[in-house]
């Protein structure tokens, strides 16, 4: 019944194309009714009398050439889907036809891009043209700035909903928090700035986790069964004292996430490690390694990774597959295997940066980090050297001045620069024991920079504009933004790219200009970076019966050479804005969203 409902809500958004798919006599006809029509209404919207609102009609357009691509030979032949044939099915009322998977996401879908080809979105509907408008001058200035103060106050009041780990209140509950973690270690104040102390107290069970804090049943199970299964899994007492005490994840929802993974997560690493660990190698490291422990996918920067753990386990690590345990005794590569991967670099004099990864190479002893920093800056060619850790959030303790004082060695403005690219989350993460390790960074002259992965833990409306700020005030320029990497264990986490799209313009826009340096891509398995920004980079292919879009995404040198494209399957928007509905959203707030494509 549902399926009926929805089909008439479909049809009645748009009767135009219901009658041509109703009318045509075959499948070929349909096609060539629609192709006629869309290229009929483009016409129409461009002629010169037409008075519709400028943005109305921009997204009219927009919505008029995403059915141009959806419907297109070529995107069926790529995806091996009709879009047209399951619309001619619908019209038909062929319901032994309809795909099982048919779902009100699908409906969603179509519907608003039916409203949209006829200019009746609703976007602007209740939006009045602006008074500034029709004023000149110093009054239309003041008129326009009480807007924009209006604007402000909106994007500020629900940056505020967010903590952040330098409010007053919360460092009050995370001193609380390291004082009941010390009496169950039975450890002291010294013990706590020792970084070593926490490395050998990493918690690696739901036992000692749940001594700590209370864990819902579903978290416990979790923990338990990842252990069974061997997935690593590991926590610095440090990051345990950001969880808040009680389970409900109204503040910390995105520090849990981070480490406690959900169970679907779980079953299917467990089910990839019963197959090859290349399984899991979603960005395709193996194609992209000329050597061990060099991965390189661009001209000029290539990863180094000589130590393959962590302090602590982030579920969504795109090594994941790479990791044997929380801080393994055999991750640190050999000096065989290190010398020979810097000899390999200076080799290809093209490469001038060097990101310095793993794992994370800050948990690496001394005398180990001052090996790689000193071989590296033997190398003429080599003008910078990139760390990349998640130490600052994890572990800021493991930032002492012996470290700085290696590290600012071969910090040579002119000749070689160092920089820290780190890991920040969510405001809830930053405290002033990470901004004292970033500053210890900046006091010597090195630049952090920041790449966060937009998930579902830090996608509301303004949460990651609030990490921005935070971050910009403590000394940190957002670098990147991630889409969630379309990994099957890691789908809970993940986010429709519209969403993320949505985010730079309507969130991060209002903010200035340092605040929002970061740049949203795709990672593109085997290629590298896709950039979002603009739709140059990645195309909509269709709309699969569960309401999933399918992407192509371009790879960033195919102005230059030949390359593949690569093709994705999205998560559904309709099932992500229920998930925010559950979580206690207006999903009303976020009705454009279905117009990013």
């Amino acid at each position: 019944m549902y399926k009926k409902k929805n089909i008439k809500r479909l049809f009645d958004t748009n009767p135009t194309l219901y009658n041509l798919l109703q009318d045509a006599k075959s499948m070929r006809e349909a096609r060539e009714q629609i192709t006629a029509y869309v290229s009929d209404r483009i016409r129409f919207i461009n002629r010169e009398g037409q008075r519709l609102q400028p943005l109305e009609w921009h997204l009219q357009n927009q919505s008029l050439q995403a059915l141009r691509k959806l419907l297109s030979l070529r995107s069926e032949r790529v995806v091996k889907y009709s879009l047209l044939n399951l619309l001619w099915q619908l019209a038909h009322g062929m319901e032994d036809t309809y795909p099982e998977d048919l779902s009100d996401g699908f409906f969603e879908e179509m519907i608003h891009l039916f409203k949209g080809l006829r200019g009746k979105s609703g976007i602007y509907s209740e939006e009045s043209y602006p008074e500034f408008a029709d004023l000149t001058g110093r009054d239309a200035s003041i008129v326009r700035s009480a807007k924009l103060d209006k604007m402000a106050d909106k994007l500020l009041f629900r940056m505020d909903q967010y903590p952040t780990g330098m409010d007053e209140e919360i460092v009050l509950i995370r001193d609380k928090n390291k004082r009941r973690i010390l009496k169950y270690f039975g450890a002291s104040e010294e013990d706590w700035t020792d970084s070593q102390w926490h490395l050998d107290h990493v918690i690696t069970n739901a036992d000692v986790l749940g001594s700590i804090i209370t864990l819902k049943t579903e978290e416990k199970e979790a923990i338990k069964k990842a252990s069974k299964v061997k997935i690593p899994f590991g926590i610095t007492p440090y990051y345990a004292s950001l969880m808040d005490q009680a389970p409900h994840r109204r503040r910390d929802h995105a520090v849990r996430a981070q480490v406690i993974p959900p169970m679907s997560y779980v079953d299917a690493m467990a089910k990839n490690k019963d197959q090859s660990s290349t399984s899991l190698d979603f960005m395709l490291e193996s194609d992209t390694s000329p050597i061990e422990l060099i991965t390189r996918r661009y001209p000029m920067i290539v990863i180094l990774k000589p130590f393959n753990t962590c302090s602590q386990i982030c579920v969504y690590c795109q090594r994941n597959w790479e990791i044997d345990d929380v801080l393994c005794a055999e991750a640190m590569a050999s000096r065989e295997k290190l010398d020979a991967a810097i000899k390999w670099i200076t080799k290809h004099p093209a490469i001038r940066e060097v990101l310095v990864t793993g794992g994370d190479p800050l948990v690496m002893r001394n005398e180990d980090i001052d090996y790689i920093l000193d071989r590296l800056s033997r190398v003429r060619h080599v003008e910078r050297i990139r760390i990349g850790s998640r130490t600052p959030v994890v572990l800021p303790q493991r930032i002492t001045d012996d470290l700085m004082e290696i590290i600012k060695r071969y910090h040579k403005p002119g000749r070689r620069g160092i920089s820290l690219i780190t890991h920040f989350e969510h405001p809830y993460e930053v405290t002033p024991e990470s901004m004292e390790a970033v500053q210890k960074f900046k006091r010597c002259g090195i630049s952090v920079y920041n790449q966060a992965v937009f998930t579902v833990e830090n996608s509301r409306r303004s949460e990651m504009v609030a990490l921005r700020r935070v971050l910009r005030l403590i000394g940190v320029e957002p670098y990147y933004t991630f889409n969630t990497k379309g990994k099957e264990e890691t789908k809970a986490y993940r986010v429709p790219l519209a969403r993320l799209r949505q985010e730079i313009k309507e969130e991060a826009r209002l903010t200035p200009g340092l605040m929002r340096t970061d740049e949203p891509v795709y990672n593109v398995p085997g290629l590298g970076k896709n950039y979002l920004r603009a739709l140059q980079h990645h195309s909509l292919l269709t709309v699969l019966p569960d309401g999933r879009r399918v992407y192509e995404f371009h790879p960033w040198e195919k102005h230059l050479s030949m390359a593949n494209t690569f093709v994705d399957i999205d998560v559904s928007i309709y099932d992500y804005l229920k998930e925010l509905k559950r979580r206690g959203e207006n999903i009303e707030d976020y009705r454009t969203i279905w117009y990013y494509y």
